[in-house]
């Protein structure tokens, strides 16, 4: 499902097969490690070629590393049965502005320090300062809320009818205290992501579709990923340089050690109850906005088709388990997945 995109003079018309054509090296400017093309591995001092150069047998490092240099790569597997070592690092990079098609990193490590300054720094919101707050990056919060809404600045909303968006950055905030990690935490596996597809624009191997990979190998669990773009693109709710182009599908399968402890846990789900349960746990689709938004802002979106959830993002990354994540809502973790967050579905902080 594609944002209607309905404040922004660009027609959005999905591509052909005709390629994205970027500007690197020209008014973008290549990411840092655009121009390496092998890394040393840490303790062993290997050296390894980076993607596009494959390998026909998996790289024996964790995925995802960094190197001495500070390079963070992940190992993805091909369409065509092989490795491949794919730089991702999360910086701040060249523009990343589809009006002068340029395509750099952008502000990957940017926190709105000036609106939240306990999310600059702790990583996580203080819910007094959110209680106060009236503006984010000089927009109204009110305005914020109604451009969110579907329909308004987007056909499928930042935010449901029934949310605002102080509610909705609380609901989240709440959700990943919980899980005992930071939003920068979050935003890290979902920034790699889209800087693997950064990197196959930069080689010119990006169509309409991206399918470059059948998976991405990530804390010992594979992850299918897929995107498409856009000749348009969507406009930011807070009056930032962030804009969105891609549609992107991230999934990985619960084994069936998890689906047995859900059941075990949640006996009086329904079917129907329980495949929503397993979706929402094992698969989200998103777009390239939702990294930025969530590491300046705290924002995974509402309820909606673009919703990025923390509890799904934690299970998926293997920055939790299904045990770990049950043991932080215990017997209310299917609540906490379908659950819009209104001001009067939260309890007071």
């Amino acid at each position: 499902m594609s944002r209607k995109r309905c404040r922004i003079a660009v027609v959005s018309v999905l591509l052909s097969t005709s390629l994205i054509v970027p500007a690197f090296g020209r008014k973008g400017g290549s990411p840092p490690e655009a121009q390496q093309e092998s890394i040393r591995i840490p303790g062993s001092g290997e050296v390894l070629k980076l993607y596009p150069h494959v390998h026909a047998e998996r790289p024996e490092v964790a995925s995802p590393f960094t190197t001495e240099d500070g390079v963070e790569v992940v190992v993805a597997f091909t369409k065509n049965k092989e490795y491949a070592l794919v730089p991702v690092t999360v910086e701040n990079g060249e523009p990343l502005n589809y009006r002068q098609n340029q395509w750099g990193k952008g502000r990957q490590l940017d926190v709105d320090a000036r609106d939240f300054p306990a999310l600059a720094g702790t990583g996580l919101h203080s819910e007094i300062e959110l209680n106060q707050t009236k503006t984010i990056t000089g927009r109204s919060i009110v305005q914020i809320t109604e451009l969110g809404r579907p329909g308004r600045s987007s056909g499928a909303g930042f935010i449901s009818d029934d949310e605002d968006i102080i509610s909705v950055l609380k609901g989240d905030n709440r959700l990943v205290g919980e899980l005992g990690l930071t939003h920068r935490q979050m935003a890290r596996p979902l920034f790699h992501v889209w800087n693997m597809i950064l990197r196959d624009i930069e080689l010119g191997r990006l169509a309409r579709f991206w399918n470059s990979f059948e998976h991405v190998i990530y804390n010992g669990k594979n992850i299918l990923l897929k995107a498409e773009g856009s000749k348009g693109w969507q406009e930011s709710l807070f009056d930032d340089e962030i804009l969105g182009k891609f549609q992107i599908e991230v999934s990985s399968e619960l084994d069936r050690g998890e689906k047995a402890f859900l059941r075990e846990k949640y006996p009086d789900l329904a079917e129907e109850q329980m495949a929503e349960f397993v979706k929402k746990l094992s698969n989200f689709h998103t777009g390239e906005m939702v990294p930025y938004y969530i590491m300046r802002y705290g924002l995974y979106e509402g309820h909606t088709a673009y919703r990025a959830d923390p509890v799904a993002i934690a299970l998926i990354f293997g920055l939790r388990t299904l045990e770990q994540i049950e043991a932080a809502f215990p017997g209310t973790l299917y609540n906490s997945l379908i659950m819009h967050f209104t001001r009067q579905s939260l309890p007071q902080s």
